[in-house]
């Protein structure tokens, strides 16, 4: 009776630690706060951009990937004027919409970054992860900048690299 108790105690805790990784860029209460409603009758100029993201590469061969935590930036480059995100959706590398992270505008105050992370954990993206941000600005306002920053340092190896968004509307 005794090892029944051990070896259930012990089952208890290993699933326990089974639990899903919380991904806290997901949590809608994080762009709630930032939710604005737009004026139909302001003249807004909108756009689209692209931008590609890693969730893993390749290492050796194909066959093997290695993880990667991705922060993608939300920049506001304009001094004055705030800017708007009116949606922020990941695609993995077959194409497919993994999530939406918002897709109520939101706003960026002047010179203002807001980011998304993507946990190294996260493989989802594969290997040809990417964006598609929506948005709205004054006339004669600049575009926003998207970046995306990845880094893993795992042992006494690290590895970083950026990509930069491309305007597609």
């Amino acid at each position: 009776m005794k090892h029944l108790f051990t070896i259930l105690s012990l089952a208890a805790l290993l699933s326990a630690c089974r639990e899903e990784p919380v991904i806290s860029s997901i949590n809608p209460v994080n762009w709630e706060k930032r939710t604005v409603t737009l004026n139909p009758q302001d003249s807004l100029e909108t756009g689209s951009t692209y931008l590609s993201v890693y969730s893993e590469i390749y290492s050796l061969s194909e066959h093997r990937t290695f993880n990667l935590t991705a922060t993608i930036s939300m920049r506001n480059t304009h001094k004055t004027d705030s800017i708007f995100i009116l949606k922020a959706e990941y695609f993995n590398t077959k194409g497919e919409s993994i999530r939406t992270y918002f897709d109520k505008p939101i706003f960026l105050a002047p010179m203002e970054t807001v980011e998304i992370v993507i946990d190294e954990a996260d493989k989802s993206g594969g290997t040809g992860a990417n964006f598609i941000f929506d948005w709205k600005i004054k006339p004669n306002t600049p575009d926003p900048l998207f970046e995306g920053v990845m880094i893993s340092t795992y042992g006494q190896q690290g590895l970083s690299f950026t990509t930069h968004g491309k305007r597609i509307e």
